[in-house]
Order: structure tokens, then C-alpha cells, then sequence
């Protein structure tokens, strides 16, 4: 199938499914949550080393309701995280997957991948993709997370969307990717295993 054509059925997927979570519950039933600027300074040995600015434009594409995006450290290792949360993807509010956004910022893709972290309280499904501009390189792990559940596939986290909100009167869901250097799995899969337990109070079950 090409991109295309893969393109073509995700939007149909995806329309299909906003047109049955509009019929479904009229009601949300929102479980209370924290903001995600209020995460910890340090969880882990990892500490804040400063939040990354987003512009005006990018924020009304992202059109998340909650965010973060901010850099962190542990000893000479560091990586970028950055949460979209969406409280409600009834109006057309979708998340979107990084391999969207990144070509349109100078990254290509090299190799992209599945991978498995285990961590608490279960293991983190996720997406593993190397991208470069120009001689720099990075590593990005990015999933969808809705209810508990860390989903690596797109389609997977969209049909996801629509049984959710059928079953559960749910429609709310995040994206978290992290970005550190291409070479440096360590800190990546350290940082999700010190991360996932952290974000049940921002990204409730």
C-alpha cells in the first residue's frame, strides 16, 4: 500500500470514527486529573533543565488541550519530553503522529521500528525512530497513551478512540515523545521507566 493510499484510509478511519464517538454519549465522563506543567522537578535521578517554548503557530495546530514540553537531565545524559494531552477528540481535535510533523521541521526519518520498555506498572508499546538534518542525528520513542494502555500504532490508538468513547464515554487521550541523542537508547528506555509511573496523575486510567 502506498503512502497515499495509506493516507487515504487513515482519514477514512479516522472520519468514520469521529462520526460514531459524536453519536455515542452525549455526556464525557472526564476522571480529575493534574496539569501537566505541574510534573515533579525530579523523579528518579532526572531533574528539569528548562522548559522548550512553542510558537503561537504550532500551538493552534497542536490544538491540545494540556501541554508540556520541557528538556531534562542526569549526569552528562538529557532528552526532550513533550505531552499533548486531549481531553476531548469529539470536535476534531485528533493527535497527530510525529513522522507528520518532523519532515516539515528538516528531520527525515532513517529507520523507524517498534519497540517494547518494560516498565511500571507495564510495559511502554512504542514507536522507535531515528531522524537526521543535515549531520545531527537524534533518537525519538513516541506512543499514544489513553486509559492506561501505551498504544505504538496510529490506527491502533484511533480505533481505540471510538470504542472508548462507545464503552467507557471517553474520548480523551496524549501523545509523549521523548528525543535525545541517536546512540543514547539508555537514556531514552531510562527515562520512560522513570517517566511512566509518574504520568498516572496527568494521563488518568
Amino acid at each position: 500500500m502506498t503512502l497515499r493510499h495509506r493516507l487515504l484510509a487513515l482519514g477514512g478511519m479516522l472520519l468514520a470514527g469521529l462520526l460514531v464517538v459524536r453519536a455515542s454519549a452525549a455526556t464525557e465522563q472526564l476522571p480529575p486529573r493534574d496539569r501537566l506543567s505541574q510534573l515533579p522537578d525530579r523523579f528518579s535521578g532526572w531533574q528539569p533543565a528548562g522548559d522548550v517554548l512553542i510558537d503561537e503557530d504550532s500551538l493552534k495546530v497542536l490544538n491540545a488541550d494540556d501541554y508540556v514540553s520541557r528538556s531534562y537531565v542526569n549526569g552528562s545524559r538529557s532528552v526532550d519530553l513533550f505531552i499533548a494531552y486531549y481531553g476531548s477528540q469529539r470536535q476534531g481535535g485528533t493527535m497527530h503522529s510525529p513522522l507528520n510533523c518532523l519532515p516539515a521541521a528538516g528531520w527525515q526519518p532513517l529507520t523507524t521500528g517498534d519497540v517494547s520498555i518494560d516498565a511500571s506498572p507495564a510495559p511502554v508499546t512504542a514507536n522507535r525512530v531515528v531522524i537526521q538534518k543535515g549531520l545531527d542525528r537524534q533518537l525519538v520513542i513516541y506512543w499514544y497513551q489513553s486509559h492506561g494502555r501505551t498504544i505504538a500504532s496510529e490506527y491502533a490508538s484511533k480505533a481505540y478512540l471510538v470504542l472508548d468513547s462507545i464503552r467507557l464515554h471517553r474520548s480523551d487521550a496524549a501523545i509523549v515523545r521523548i528525543v535525545t541523542a541517536a546512540d543514547d537508547d539508555a537514556a531514552a528506555t531510562g527515562f520512560v521507566r522513570a517517566l511512566r509511573p509518574v504520568l498516572r496523575r496527568y494521563l488518568p486510567d
